[in-house]
């Protein structure tokens, strides 16, 4: 039986970028860094909130499909207590979110934003 989701993995071509983004941007915690020689990788691991993240470079790795829609996963969302804050916080850190919408089947409201490598991450009101 499952107990609980383990970890997400995230293969970046902008390390620096992304720890930026995922560390001091979203909160997370460098928890393990490892070189991985025989594969010219390195993983780190994240800590957040009740969510492990996964972080990996694979030189050459392709760019993800992200635009249309891709058949894979689609996208990482974080619920958050105030939508409206988190969007000026990623605004103020010169990203580009998309407007805040609202979701006619939750009745809550979300935006997306992307990260360094182009993954969608949603913001979700709790």
């Amino acid at each position: 039986m499952i107990r609980n989701l383990h970890h997400i993995a995230i293969i970046t071509n902008h390390l620096e970028a992304s720890l930026d983004f995922y560390c001091r941007l979203l909160g997370f915690e460098i928890v393990g860094d490892t070189l991985r020689e025989e594969r010219n990788s390195r993983k780190i691991d994240l800590q957040g909130p009740g969510c492990r993240l996964e972080l990996f470079t694979f030189p050459g790795a392709p760019p993800r499909p992200s635009f249309p829609e891709a058949a894979d996963l689609r996208h990482l969302a974080f619920e958050v207590a105030d939508i409206q804050a988190w969007h000026e916080r990623c605004t103020s850190n010169k990203l580009t979110p998309e407007p805040i919408r609202f979701d006619d089947l939750t009745g809550k409201h979300f935006f997306f934003v992307a990260d360094p490598d182009g993954l969608p991450i949603e913001f979700y009101a709790a």
